[in-house]
C-alpha cells in the first residue's frame, strides 16, 4: 500500500472545493497592533493590517501584560517544569485561579492549557462523577464541547440551535430523575448571536439539570468587569460552570473553568486532560492574571471595541453588502461560496495588506463561506475606511451579488 497516496488524495479534494487553508507566516510589530509584517516565502516582507485576529482588545501588546510576564520570566524562567501534579503548580498559576474565580463570582476555578481542553476535558469526565448524565447540547456549539460530549459515553442530546421549545420537548422526554446537564455558549462566533441565556437556565431550574456555558468570545468583554454576557445580565449565579479563555479578549494563552470548589476539585482530580498536560509557562500565568485584573477595572476597551464593530458593520451594511449584524463583536461577511471567499481572503492580502483568513465548511455550514473580521480598539478610523474601500471594489470585481444577499 502506498500510504503517501492517501494523504495526497484526500488533499486534493480540499484543494478541489476550495477548502484548502493556508498560512501566511506574520510578524506582529509590538506596540503598533494591528499592524503586522507579511514574510512572503521568497523571502521579501509586506505591511498588513490584521482583521481576523481573536485579540480582541490588543491585550496581548499591553504593557500591563508584557511587564507582568518579563518580571515571571525574570523570576522563575520559562517552562513550568511538569504537569500539576508534579511540578506545574506554582505560585502564577493559584493567583491566576483565583483572579478568574472573583472575575465570576464563584468559588474556585481551574486552568487548562486552552480554552479547547478545558471544555474537552471537563465534558468528557463529568458523566464518570454524575453516572447517567445526559448532556443536552446545542447544535452550534463549538467543536470542543462537541468532542468532549463525543468521547465521554454517556447519553447525549442536541438541540437545534437557540431552540427553546425543541431543547424543551427533550428535556420532558427523559426521565425526571436522571441527572441532566445543558451545554450551550453566550456568543456563537461564527454568527455573532447571543444564546437565551435567562430562559435556557428557566428550563434548568424546571427539569432540575445543571448548567454549563461557554463564554470564550465574551469574557474580557461585556460586563461591568468583563466577565461575560452572563455577568452583563445578572445570571453568573445561575451557571454550574463557566468555561472562558485567557487567549482572546485576555491577549495570552490558555482557557479555565470556574464553578464551585468541589466541581473543580473534581475535574482536576478526574479529568486525564487536566491531569497528564503539562501547564502553561508561569511567564502565561503572570500575563493572563494581570490582564484579566486590568480589564475588571477599564470599561473603555470594551466601549470603543463595541463601536468600532458597530461602525464596520454599518458602513458595510450601507453598501448591500450581506453582514451578519445580531448586535455582538462579530463581524461575518457572508460570501457563499469557497471559491470566491478565497479568492477575496487572497486578493485582499496582496492588493490591498488586508489580512483576514476564509472562513469555510466544515467550520461553518456549506453554502455560508464568509470572511470574519475582527475589529478593535486600535483600528483606526482609517484602517476602517481602507477596508471598505477594499471590500466594495472586490466585491463588484468578483460580480457578486448585493442586492439578493443583503438584508
Amino acid at each position: 500500500m502506498k500510504y503517501e497516496d492517501h494523504f495526497t488524495a484526500a488533499l486534493d479534494r480540499l484543494h478541489e472545493e476550495g477548502r484548502y487553508r493556508t498560512f501566511i507566516d506574520i510578524a506582529r510589530e509590538n506596540g503598533n497592533f494591528p499592524h503586522a509584517i507579511w514574510k512572503k516565502p521568497d523571502g521579501s516582507e509586506t505591511p498588513v493590517t490584521v482583521w481576523c485576529g481573536n485579540d480582541y482588545l490588543g491585550m496581548g501588546q499591553h504593557p500591563v501584560v508584557l511587564n507582568a510576564m518579563h518580571e515571571a520570566i525574570e523570576a522563575v524562567g520559562a517552562g513550568s517544569g511538569g504537569t500539576r501534579n508534579i511540578s506545574g503548580t506554582t505560585i502564577y498559576h493559584k493567583a491566576l485561579e483565583d483572579e478568574i474565580a472573583d472575575l465570576h463570582g464563584k468559588e474556585a476555578a481551574l486552568v487548562f492549557t486552552s480554552a479547547y481542553i478545558a471544555n474537552d476535558a471537563t465534558l468528557s469526565t463529568l458523566p464518570k462523577l454524575l453516572p447517567g448524565l445526559i448532556i443536552y447540547s446545542d447544535a452550534l456549539n463549538h467543536a470542543s464541547m462537541i468532542e468532549g460530549v463525543r468521547r465521554n459515553g454517556g447519553a447525549k442530546r442536541i438541540f437545534r440551535h437557540n431552540d427553546l421549545d425543541h431543547l424543551r420537548a427533550l428535556l420532558e422526554a427523559d426521565d425526571p430523575s436522571t441527572p441532566k446537564l445543558i451545554a450551550f455558549e453566550s456568543i456563537y462566533s461564527m454568527d455573532g448571536d447571543f444564546a437565551p441565556i435567562e430562559e435556557i437556565c428557566d428550563l434548568a431550574d424546571e427539569f432540575n439539570s445543571m448548567t454549563y456555558l461557554d463564554e470564550v468570545h465574551a469574557v474580557g468583554m461585556y460586563g461591568p468587569r468583563g466577565g461575560g454576557v452572563a455577568e452583563r445580565d445578572g445570571l453568573i449565579g445561575r451557571i454550574d460552570i463557566l468555561n472562558g479563555t485567557l487567549a482572546k479578549a485576555y491577549g495570552t494563552m490558555g482557557g479555565y473553568i470556574a464553578a464551585s470548589a468541589k466541581i473543580c476539585d473534581a475535574i482536576r482530580s478526574y479529568a486525564p486532560g487536566f491531569i497528564f498536560t503539562t501547564s502553561i509557562a508561569p511567564a502565561l500565568a503572570a500575563g493572563a492574571r494581570a490582564s484579566v485584573a486590568f480589564l475588571k477595572a477599564d470599561m473603555h476597551l470594551r466601549d470603543e471595541h463595541q463601536a468600532k464593530a458597530s461602525i464596520l458593520k454599518l458602513r458595510l451594511r450601507g453598501l448591500g453588502l450581506p453582514v451578519i449584524d445580531h448586535k455582538t463583536h462579530i463581524v461575518p461577511l457572508i460570501v457563499g461560496n469557497p471559491v470566491h471567499t478565497k479568492k477575496l481572503s487572497d486578493k485582499l492580502l496582496e492588493d490591498f495588506g488586508i489580512y483576514v483568513q476564509p472562513i469555510n465548511f466544515p467550520t461553518v455550514p456549506r453554502g455560508t463561506e464568509r470572511l470574519r473580521f475582527t475589529p478593535s480598539p486600535v483600528h483606526s478610523t482609517e484602517n476602517i475606511n481602507h477596508l471598505v474601500k477594499a471590500i466594495d471594489k472586490l466585491w463588484s470585481h468578483c460580480a457578486l451579488n448585493r442586492a439578493e444577499l443583503a438584508g
